[in-house]
């Protein structure tokens, strides 16, 4: 059964990664539903987040193959209750004087802030899990959305526990 998958991936911060990475999903015929990228605490690694929409059986064979990547330090799958995942979105709704009102109305129930206003239109950004960020496009819709743009899901692990820490001592110890 296909279900959304979500996994982050610790990769060297290197020209090319990104490119490798995304190729090797893409050649076994998967769509990336959801791809960010960008440079960790340590400027030398970059965290992906990459979401898929597949059974449980390509899962598993995507992060092993995945692992076997010289660039890649480390794959986590981000599980729902086990992770926090958030998506910016920011959405160019049409805000005329008569409907202006009622549009602010809208980003106030969804804590969404004003970024830009101008004679017939207002951009308005919202960061939060995906079902509030469609809930919140879906809610805007009637109003006229002129553009949307999504950054893509990006996700840590609750807890304390952080990825390729273990790793480090395991190796130091050989």
């Amino acid at each position: 059964m296909y279900r959304r998958y979500v996994l982050s991936v610790l990769v060297e911060n290197r020209s090319g990664v990104l490119s490798r990475i995304s190729g090797l999903i893409t050649r076994r015929g998967f769509n990336i539903d959801s791809l960010t990228v960008a440079e960790t605490e340590n400027p030398a690694i970059s965290r992906m987040t990459i979401v898929l929409h597949c059974d449980e059986s390509v899962v598993e064979q995507m992060k092993k193959q995945l692992e076997k990547q010289v660039d890649v330090k480390e794959v986590a799958e981000l599980v729902e209750h086990e992770s926090v995942t958030r998506e910016h979105v920011m959405v160019k709704v049409a805000a005329t004087p008569e409907n202006r009102m009622s549009v602010l109305s809208v980003a106030e129930i969804f804590r969404a802030n004003i970024v830009d206003v101008a004679a017939e239109a207002m951009i308005i950004e919202l960061t939060g899990e995906s079902n509030k960020t469609e809930a919140f496009i879906e809610t805007v819709r009637p109003f006229g959305i002129l553009q949307v743009v999504r950054s893509g899901i990006t996700g840590l692990e609750r807890g304390a526990k952080v990825p390729g820490k273990d790793r480090k001592k395991e190796e130091a110890s050989f």
